[in-house]
């Protein structure tokens, strides 16, 4: 792992790339000793939570208009309808999608996901 200036952590990309190929390999030559802690060594990732935000569009208003809201007030977005919505993780664009119904509940159906390779370098 590399060190941030100021303390913090961040992992360089290049060991993510590697982990993230050796969990998803299927043995390539290695003994199943070697891919149970190459398993372990990524296994803790996967507990961390992950902010998750979906992105209907965006605007700019000005401070006066802010303040003069109140309900029925309508704010133009910059999307069209019927255009994708972005799915954001930690506020990183990861896919795009279309709005769908879950029971009584929201969702999204992921119709362009960002290539692992992208995401990964996206870190930074």
């Amino acid at each position: 792992m590399s060190k941030q200036a100021g303390g913090g952590s961040r992992p360089d990309p290049e060991e993510i790339k590697e982990l993230l190929q050796e969990s998803s390999s299927e043995g390539g030559g290695r003994s199943g000793r070697e891919q149970k802690k190459n398993r372990r060594e990524i296994d803790f990732l996967y507990d961390i939570p992950l902010h998750i935000s979906v992105e209907v569009g965006r605007s700019k208003i000005l401070l006066k208009d802010l303040l003069k809201m109140g309900e029925g007030y309508v704010i133009e977005l910059d999307k069209l309808a019927g255009e994708p919505l972005d799915l954001y993780v930690n506020h990183r664009l990861i896919a795009r999608g279309e709005a769908v119904m879950v029971g009584e509940k929201f969702g999204i159906r992921l119709t362009d996901v960002v290539s692992t390779v992208d995401r990964i370098e996206n870190l930074g």
